[in-house]
């Protein structure tokens, strides 16, 4: 009897998973793209900025940034909020300072950007050019400068909140708090000399895109050590924007692959004035010297410093005396190839140090005592430290995040100090990001899956889940019919275990031959395949399988995240292993009778766009190729990222060569599309006019749109549109 009603049970399940899969509705341009009629699909997971000192609140941004965002002071464990300030009572105290009409203390009130006091009892509010102060307590508000013509920029507090430090014109100043009384520290800054603030290359490819300071107060707030760039010999790139009548341009000083970098040194000063104190940095060649982190130490006594050479092939981790300048190198990290610049060291309450090395081909952690000396490791394996959020001296452990569960995910992890008692901390299978309080007793973590927009919990430092913060439910994603993606591993022909996903036509037929659409970024330590949402993009590639293709994507062992190891072999030589790998992938998909090996697309952007255009000439597997703003010959990026990788053009002329997609022009096979924004200062414009010359002149066709105003990416929502339209109509018209 129950062998005789299975069937009927399966075929009831079966058939109202057919109803309800044909109640739901195709993804469209409109609905992912389209100004005025996208939906939202990733929900609005809140925006934590930072804890509070008393470790029991968070700070979260909320409202629109047309409308001005405000800052909202959360209790973490119950969930009850209010404004972090006042912005009618700070709007009254500005009117009352004068100067400014009611309008613009609204303005500054809703639009400024605001930092708040080390001690949370004052603010710093950075508007039109100008710094403004206000403290809670007395309900007063300053002018801290006047000078609206002229930018302060990167303006902070000091530790102890009695100062704040700024660069006006290259130049670093400090002015007190109370007396408003103003202190230049530096002279000589302009168009060839950057004091306390980084130039292009420094902010892109070493601090971090975005981030141009280039001072550090020291903890008892009595010094500043800053870096001090001298341009004269870097070169400056040019960047116009066609759309004016008159043309405007962009200068920026760009050191190309080979070119001169700027001479960096680093100095130290007291932060009301004196004599400024330069760093020895004698044992080094200045033209060869990247300066790469600077910190102090706990106690103020010795600035810490990491230096490389422009190849980055080493890395030194020195100490240097604000008194006099004299340095000492604590040890050198080398590799086969090249070294990763990481993180500061993270102090302990002893005086030694925790460091996170690549030394052995993967990202661990060890630690060391305050002279350098190693005293033990705290992990170890074939997976990734991927960041350390600090250590509890009251427990023992260490918290980090890593790639121990899964390689292509990041967990929560703690650990003793010894090494001993690994312990995942996050539970649900994706991607977790963790942001700690101080005390290091709780953690806001934002977590998201293949399928799973980001949900935001608190959790304690057991790992136990506190509080559901937003569930983010994102009900729209249920109306769409929606493949579930397939996460492979794929061999090479050497046995390196690729991780691939495979996304199916929701009415996949295994009788059918499908073509496919594959993407990639390829370059090295940088997965596409991660188990994490991935927005609007993941969408389009879902509305692509919709309409009958397969979506593939597969890691090259040099994108894959799995060690330093793993990318190392690509040293000197861009793109011929990147394209083997992707071709073996292709191999183990087409191994299917459901692939069409003769229809088989690939797309990616930047340097993904760089491994479509290597691959389109290079190669015969591929159909069809977006390529998106790509660089076409490793001679026109940027020294700094470039030259870890491929050492100088004057070095190493035969990988450059190699490596260029210009040089094989000629061996287009397969359609190419070209994207490129036309105000792109990262990786230039010039990059794919050369493409289009050398492509023309090669008696091959292809399409190319070029987008005005638009930067690295195209962000303007209108072309952003425009942009996938093309993409789509191109994939289908072709592939």
């Amino acid at each position: 009897m129950i062998r005789k009603m299975l069937p009927l049970v399966v075929l009831a399940v079966l058939a109202a998973a057919t109803a309800s899969r044909a109640n739901q509705k195709s993804l469209t341009l409109d609905v992912l793209y389209h100004p005025e009629k996208k939906v939202d699909f990733d929900g609005s997971p809140p925006r934590i900025v930072g804890w509070l000192k008393d470790g029991r609140h968070y700070i979260e941004s909320k409202g629109d940034v047309r409308e001005g965002r405000q800052l909202v002071k959360v209790d973490a464990r119950s969930g009850q909020s209010q404004p972090l300030y006042d912005r009618d009572r700070l709007t009254a105290a500005f009117e009352r300072l004068g100067g400014l009409t009611p309008e613009e203390a609204g303005k500054l009130a809703k639009e400024g950007e605001i930092t708040s006091s080390p001690d949370e009892k004052s603010l710093l509010i950075e508007y039109g050019n100008d710094l403004f102060h206000y403290d809670f307590e007395s309900d007063l508000a300053k002018r801290l400068t006047t000078s609206p013509q002229v930018k302060e920029e990167e303006a902070t507090f000091s530790p102890d909140g009695r100062r704040v430090a700024f660069v006006r014109r290259r130049d670093l100043f400090t002015l007190s708090v109370d007396s408003g009384r103003e202190k230049r520290l530096t002279r000589g800054g302009g168009e060839n000399t950057y004091n306390g603030i980084l130039d292009w290359v420094y902010q892109e490819e070493i601090y971090g895109r975005g981030r141009f300071k280039g001072y550090w107060w020291s903890p008892d707030s009595q010094k500043i050590a800053y870096l001090k760039l001298q341009e004269t010999r870097v070169p400056s790139f040019t960047v116009i924007d066609h759309l004016p009548t008159h043309l405007t341009t962009e200068v920026t000083r760009y050191p190309k692959a080979g070119d001169p970098n700027p001479v960096a040194a680093l100095a130290v000063i007291g932060a009301g004035g004196g004599k400024n104190r330069n760093v020895d940095l004698g044992k080094y060649d200045l033209d060869d010297l990247l300066i790469v982190r600077v910190d102090w130490t706990p106690d103020s006594r010795q600035v810490v410093f990491q230096a490389q050479n422009r190849e980055q092939t080493w890395l030194d981790l020195n100490m240097a005396s604000p008194a006099n300048g004299k340095t000492k190198t604590l040890f050198r990290e080398t590799s086969p190839a090249w070294v990763n610049r990481l993180d500061d060291p993270l102090w302990l309450p002893d005086g030694s140090f925790l460091w996170r090395s690549e030394r052995d081909g993967w990202s661990h952690l060890y630690h060391y005592s305050a002279d350098g000396q190693l005293r033990n490791r705290l992990t170890s394996g074939e997976w990734e430290v991927r960041r350390v959020h600090g250590h509890d001296p009251e427990t023992g452990f260490v918290y980090l995040s890593g790639t121990h569960h899964s390689p292509i995910s990041w967990d929560v992890y703690r650990v003793g100090l010894d090494g001993s008692g690994l312990q995942r901390l996050s539970r649900r299978e994706g991607s977790h990001v963790a942001r700690f309080n101080d005390q290091l007793t709780l953690y806001v973590d934002s977590w998201s899956n293949f399928t799973t927009p980001i949900q935001t919990r608190l959790h304690d430092s057991q790992g136990a889940e506190v509080r559901v913060i937003d569930a983010n439910p994102a009900e729209k994603l249920a109306e769409y019919n929606l493949s579930t993606p397939e996460h492979h591993q794929v061999p090479t022909r050497d046995g390196f275990l690729m991780e691939a996903i495979l996304i199916k036509p929701p009415d996949f037929d295994p009788s059918k031959k499908y073509p496919v659409m594959s993407y990639a970024y390829s370059g090295p330590h940088a997965p596409v395949v991660r188990n994490a949402w991935g927005g609007t993009t993941y969408l389009w590639h879902q509305m692509l399988a919709q309409k009958g293709y397969l979506i593939w994507m597969c890691d090259n062992r040099t994108a894959s995240g799995k060690g330093a190891r793993s990318a190392w072999p690509l040293h000197r030589n861009f793109g011929e292993l990147e394209l083997r790998d992707l071709e073996d992938g292709l191999d183990w998909l087409t191994g299917n009778a459901w692939v069409d090996s003769s229809r088989i697309g690939l797309w990616g952007w930047s340097f993904g766009g760089y491994m479509t255009g290597y691959a389109l000439t290079h190669s015969k597997r591929f159909k069809l190729g977006i390529v998106g703003a790509p660089v076409t010959d490793w001679s026109l990026y940027d020294s700094v990222y470039t030259e870890r990788y491929m050492g100088t053009p004057q070095n190493n002329p035969e990988g450059y060569s190699k490596s260029s997609v210009l040089e094989a022009a000629e061996n287009l096979h397969g359609k190419m599309l070209l994207l490129h924004g036309t105000i792109d200062d990262n990786v230039h414009l010039q990059n794919s006019v050369r493409l289009a010359y050398e492509l023309q002149k090669a008696g091959k066709d292809f399409e190319v749109m070029f987008y005005p105003k638009s930067r690295h990416g195209v962000r303007d929502p209108a072309q952003l549109y425009h942009l996938r339209k093309l993409m789509t109509r191109f994939i289908e018209e072709n592939l």
